[in-house]
């Protein structure tokens, strides 16, 4: 511990009163399961969106740009049914999901098309070809049953609001409709450059831009990689900014609020109607992300900001053996009995998590 500086400790020994329900979603014969950060409940509370990356970890081919025919926006009914699809040809790289009060499905595609020679590529190597088909850096608003009503940025275009967005990570809208949008997802890398965006964008519920705030760093409004984004029921943004390893608290104007870093390394929030804060982890490790944290979902109060419960991963539930090969639960929701959902990049699933009986 530095002098004057409070070091939280991994909030690890907590219980935890849920039981696992893995293969719980159906998807149609054929077709298996991808990489997955986007979860979110419909409306009616009970059935269940999924944005998924086409049985890998992008619709659109790495060599060529050619996309998927598969659609990347699932709906499911609490059964775990298939019952709808939608999105085939238009999003590469699912990253956050939204439903709004009306039940219109906004998704954020974080795919960068930037064309450069891929990460940790040696000097002198050629940049990929030019993708067949732009996508990327773009907000989508669906109906419910997958009309465009509105995108904000240009496909394929890395820029700045108001005409472009760059790797948006997350969308939510304010009781008022105002849009927020959680951008850049490359700030978080030990290489990023001075001038990687790491922002909040927000627009008004016709899509008209107002203003952004955020640049990368660590002070207060700074961020590395904002993951994810949530309001309380006061109608304050909670941001995962997950680079920092912790969780920033804004008003809607962008006024700092305060922090906490007890939620560990966050890559996804959902906030409930009660308060209750359920915070995803699926980076922590020994070897990628050390840091003494034990990865998974941290569940407590966004009034108090007090963790009382942790989900640890299923896939390696003790710390001592985590490495960087398993993912947690990435994006995390919660629908209206309680039931939690993780959305799982490396496994690529998605779990359900049930509260044990007498708990």
């Amino acid at each position: 511990m530095v002098a004057g500086v409070f070091v939280p400790q991994p909030t690890n020994d907590l219980p935890n009163p849920y039981q696992t329900v893995a293969n719980y979603f159906k998807l149609p014969d054929g077709r298996t399961w991808g990489s997955t950060s986007a979860v979110e409940i419909d409306k009616d509370g009970t059935s269940i969106w999924v944005a998924e990356r086409c049985g890998v970890n992008s619709c659109a081919d790495p060599a060529t740009g050619k996309m998927s025919p598969l659609d990347p926006v699932l709906k499911f009914d609490a059964s775990g049914k298939l019952v709808k699809s939608f999105g085939a040809g238009m999003i590469a790289f699912a990253h956050g999901i939204y439903v709004d009060r009306d039940g219109n499905v906004w998704v954020t595609d974080a795919n960068d098309n930037r064309v450069r020679p891929a990460r940790g590529a040696a000097a002198g190597t050629p940049a990929p070809p030019q993708p067949a088909k732009l996508v990327g850096h773009q907000v989508i608003k669906f109906s419910p049953d997958g009309k465009v009503l509105m995108t904000i940025g240009k496909a394929g275009v890395a820029g700045n609001p108001p005409d472009a967005l760059t790797e948006p990570n997350d969308v939510v809208t304010a009781p008022n409709g105002d849009i927020f949008v959680a951008e850049g997802h490359s700030g978080q890398n030990a290489n990023a450059a001075p001038d990687t965006v790491a922002r909040i964008s927000k627009f008004s519920k016709d899509g008209k831009f107002i203003k952004s705030w955020g640049k990368l760093g660590s002070g207060p409004g700074d961020f590395k990689t904002p993951h994810s984004l949530a309001f309380d029921s006061r109608g304050r943004l909670f941001v995962a900014d997950r680079g920092n390893v912790r969780l920033q608290i804004f008003d809607q104007d962008g006024k700092f609020l305060s922090e906490t870093k007890d939620f560990s390394r966050l890559s996804g929030i959902y906030i409930t109607k009660d308060d209750t804060l359920y915070g995803a982890d699926s980076e922590s490790s020994l070897t990628s992300h050390p840091g003494g944290w034990k990865r998974g979902i941290r569940i407590g109060s966004a009034k108090d900001l007090k963790v009382t419960y942790l989900i640890p991963d299923p896939e390696n539930p003790d710390p001592a053996k985590t490495t960087a090969g398993t993912s947690a639960a990435e994006g995390v929701a919660v629908d209206a009995k309680g039931n939690v959902y993780g959305a799982e990049v490396g496994p690529k699933a998605v779990k359900k998590y049930v509260k044990r009986s007498g708990t």
